[in-house]
């Protein structure tokens, strides 16, 4: 027990050695090492080793800042500024951090902080990232206008507003875009009809949900991409079902013979007696089978491929157990007994049959879609 408590405290000690920071600033991790040490500070305000992290390490972490600066912004890299911005906010959250510790700022009084400096490289990156942004335009295609949207989108968040970003953003997202439609599902029987319209709907609205306003994929419905003149599109997603059954009763019954012996309590302990009990239990099994496959294509138009041809089965099985017997009910066991108790139930609506047989069909083919056109947005 003893070397335990001596285990534990050492361990102890250990992990507070390293949450000062001093094992970070050894490897060279300057900005890790700061970090840990102003928060040791905040709980041990008198913690000699973060204290002395904190005196020795700042300096070095000022001093290889500039140097990461000096060594980027001379090479002709594309992302030179938006390198030197990181390094730059990497020493306003250390300076954050420190004036915010009140013992901190006995330590270091004047924390270093880039403002003009920070600005005037989001302009630089800001003009980077746009020229970038024009050249991917001028390829005109799907990919290279999904690289000039990152470059406008870049350019927008370091400065806001930069000359007339907002239009190209819009005009590189509607070039990168990814045009759909899903096609509705044809039906053999008319009346179930309803059931594979639900259907649709359900995976239409999934896939709406899952790629909305702000992805690069959009779904149109045929009424839809009428509406909108989409005479073009990029990919035509066709569904139909086939091979299916709904509504496939089969009866089944089964007879046997029950037996219970029961001990009888007597005032005589010398003596054992048994009390039998008999029945004769007949279960009876009403099974509803339906089942089918969806045929799942998505071709490309332009080039008038097929990509995607899959079957994706699916089964619903609709089972009511009920039973009855003739003797002595203490014969049942406890699920005997409870069978008993049921009753002969209606066969479901064969629109609900179709509904449920689908719903293992539906995760499939909304997460082989998902899938698919996860690659475009």
């Amino acid at each position: 027990m003893k070397n335990t408590v001596i285990l534990l405290c050492l361990s102890v000690l250990f992990l507070a050695s390293c949450s000062t920071g001093k094992k970070a600033l050894q490897k060279g991790d300057y900005y890790s090492a700061i970090m840990k040490a102003v928060d040791r500070l905040k709980s041990s305000p008198d913690n000699k080793n973060a204290t002395n992290v904190i005196r020795d390490g700042y300096p070095m972490m000022l001093d290889w800042t500039q140097e990461e600066m000096d060594q980027v912004l001379s090479t002709n890299s594309t992302d030179k500024w938006e390198r030197a911005i990181g390094l730059m906010e990497q020493v306003n959250r250390l300076s954050s951090a420190i004036r915010s510790t009140p013992a901190t700022r006995n330590i270091i009084n004047n924390p270093k902080t880039y403002t003009s400096e920070l600005t005037m490289a989001y302009e630089k990156a800001a003009e980077m990232r746009y020229n970038a942004g024009l050249e991917e335009l001028k390829l005109n295609t799907k990919e290279s206008a999904r690289r000039a949207f990152d470059d406008f989108y870049a350019t927008n968040r370091y400065v806001e507003g930069y000359k007339d970003v907002q239009e190209l953003m819009q005009e590189a997202k509607e070039m990168a875009t990814v045009n759909v439609i899903l096609q509705t599902i044809p039906t053999p029987s008319i009346k179930y009809k309803l059931s594979s319209e639900f259907f649709y709907d359900q995976v239409f609205k999934y896939l709406n949900n899952q790629y909305g306003p702000n992805s690069f994929v959009q779904v149109y419905s045929p009424y839809q991409a009428d509406k909108e003149g989409l005479d073009r599109p990029d990919f035509i997603v066709d569904m139909e079902f086939f091979d299916f059954s709904v509504g496939n009763l089969t009866h089944s019954e089964k007879e046997e013979n029950l037996e219970n012996k029961v001990k009888i309590e007597t005032r005589d302990t010398t003596q054992v007696h048994y009390k039998t009990y008999k029945a004769k239990l007949k279960t009876f099994t009403d099974q509803v089978v339906s089942g089918g496959r969806l045929r799942v294509r998505v071709y490309e138009p332009s080039t008038d491929r097929l990509l995607v041809d899959d079957l994706v089965p699916g089964s619903f099985t609709w089972v009511n157990d009920y039973a009855m017997y003739v003797g002595d009910k203490e014969a049942l066991n406890k699920q005997q007994l409870e069978l008993t108790k049921r009753k002969v139930l209606p066969l479901p609506p064969e629109q609900d049959l179709f509904v449920e047989f689908t719903k293992p069909i539906y995760s499939q083919v909304t997460g082989k879609l998902n899938r698919f056109f996860s690659r475009y947005n």
